[in-house]
């Protein structure tokens, strides 16, 4: 006999589930040092219980020198002090499970921090070092680094240890590089999965996820050379086919942080007994423009059939430019490369698109994952420069203005202090002035607000149901999509307003209709057939 419906059902959560992420560090702060930590989190779970989503993603919040946000990992089995204990992680994890929220962890395979004990004996010349990417250098007293790979973060991908010999590091020179040929890497991250699915972990989202595996003859980069020596490699897939088996013990999943041009090779790390979903980079950074949208789409929905699983769909996270800000720029798209200091934006024209935009993701098939603030409606800040700690920033030498932006404090009480992030010591990155005028108890009970269009919006979401979605006829620049339930998606990209199909009933819109009943121009709205 099959699994009756209701279990099926809650084991295929993660196939269009609304996940939220926390960036801890800045979601709130408990005990008032100006860090957001796991206290503040279990404060606020009621919050998200009220906001409707489904599971919590958590950026990395293990033991770290945070060189890079936590992604500089020196234990992954402890909680850094200034977010915590594992007994508080632990009560987190069952306090959300208790309120139907599930937690989604973040794992951090290609990289370590410098601190980690791995390293630090690798340094000192123990056989640690074959775990990492150690080589001499170049020219005649090897001076140079081994090969001309640059760091994602800018500048060689090689540092000089006092021996003499350099060691990879494609992020920044405080996170070297794994050597994922060697068996003790495989096995220690395959224990670190047991250990957090022991604790209740529904799921674990994978940095980096195709950057793992390293051609062993480092050679210099090559246009156009494939295989890349070190982007999506074939023997990558062994190891996440040996972790979908740990997963699958523990009804565990898998998100994927995947960014691939190649839409059948992404497609690799979706076979069903790889990884359950990746994100959706495409989509994310897509220019605000119905053609440009409705071929993400297409493409999206394309690369996820042949193997079965459901897409995402993300307009935000801790390393782009805030939805709001980013929608009122000339270039609505985004690109790492284009970032600058100074880009003008329109606040008020981002925001009309930003809550047409939450709308079509949510009303999309699959999986939504929604950063925090963005149910606000935060713009991006302008940190003063001297108070920047993003390591992009300061390895661009200064011209990149790094994630921090978007890594803000969250405001919760307008008349608190700091917002009501924390309530003695200013937080770690400044609230701008203003930040007031977004902060929950402002938004919380005002019918027009961003929080009550989010809650709206994932409340009314399951209409959808789990029908495929099909495209209606539309003027240019207006997207218009049925799923078989009979609800329908209707997102106006167009200059001027457009009437409306036929509907019995409009269940949701991102702002008001004209005064002759059309939609206005970015502006979204859900009707019922």
């Amino acid at each position: 006999m099959g699994q009756p419906s209701h279990a099926r059902k809650d084991q295929d959560w993660w196939r269009s589930a609304v996940i939220y992420q926390v960036y801890v560090r800045s979601f709130a702060d408990g005990d008032g040092d100006g860090t957001g930590d796991l206290p503040g989190v279990r404060a606020r779970l009621p919050y998200l219980a009220r906001l409707g989503v489904d599971a919590l993603w958590f950026n990395p919040w293990y033991l770290s020198p945070m060189r890079d946000g936590g992604y500089d990992v020196a234990d992954y089995r402890a909680i850094d002090p200034a977010f915590g204990t594992l007994a508080e992680a632990e009560k987190l994890i069952a306090e959300a499970t208790g309120l139907g929220i599930r937690t989604i962890i973040d794992i951090v395979p290609n990289h370590v921090s410098d601190q980690h004990p791995w390293f630090r004996a690798a340094l000192a010349g123990g056989p640690e070092r074959a775990l990492f990417h150690f080589r001499p250098g170049r020219g005649r007293h090897g001076e140079l680094p081994p090969n001309d790979w640059q760091s994602q973060f800018g500048g060689p991908a090689w540092t000089r240890v006092g021996d003499g010999d350099w060691y990879l590091h494609l992020f920044a020179p405080e996170q070297p590089d794994l050597n994922w040929a060697e068996p003790a890497v495989r096995r220690e991250h395959e224990d670190i999965l047991r250990f957090w699915f022991e604790r209740g972990v529904a799921g674990v989202r994978i940095d980096s996820a195709a950057l793992l595996a390293k051609d062993p003859r480092l050679p210099d980069f090559v246009e156009g050379r494939d295989p890349h020596p070190y982007v999506d490699r074939d023997e990558l897939h062994a190891v996440y086919r040996a972790w979908r088996a740990i997963a699958d013990e523990y009804g565990a999943v898998f998100v994927g942080e995947v960014w691939l041009p190649d839409t059948e090779r992404f497609a690799r790390y979706l076979r069903p007994d790889e990884l359950h979903t990746a994100f959706n980079f495409s989509f994310m950074t897509c220019p605000w423009d119905a053609a440009s949208l409705r071929t993400s789409i297409d493409e999206t929905l394309a690369e996820h059939a042949p193997v079965g699983a459901p897409a995402t769909w993300v307009l935000c996270n801790h390393d782009v430019t805030r939805t709001v800000t980013r929608y009122g720029r000339a270039d609505t798209g985004f690109d790492f490369a284009t970032k600058a200091f100074g880009t003008p934006t329109d606040l008020a024209l981002g925001t009309r698109r930003a809550r047409a935009a939450a709308l079509l993701s949510l009303a999309l098939p699959g999986a939504v994952y929604v950063y925090q603030g963005e149910e606000l409606g935060l713009p991006e800040a302008d940190i003063p420069v001297d108070r920047i700690q993003d390591p992009m920033y300061l390895r661009s030498g200064g011209t990149d203005p790094g994630r921090d932006g978007c890594r803000v404090p969250l405001p919760w009480a307008a008349e608190a202090p700091f917002a009501g992030f924390g309530s003695r010591e200013e937080p770690w990155l400044p609230q701008p002035v203003g930040w007031t005028s977004y902060a929950v108890d402002r938004q919380q009970n005002a019918p027009d607000s961003m929080l009550t269009l989010y809650r709206e919006a994932i409340r009314l979401r399951p209409a959808f149901g789990s029908a495929p979605l099909t495209w209606l006829p539309a003027p240019d620049g207006v997207l218009a999509f049925a799923r078989a339930e009979g609800v329908t998606c209707v997102v106006n990209l167009a200059d001027a307003p457009v009437d409306l199909p036929a509907h019995t009933r409009l269940l949701l819109g991102s702002g008001p209709l004209d005064t002759t009943g059309r939609l206005p121009k970015d502006t979204a709205v859900w009707l019922l057939a």
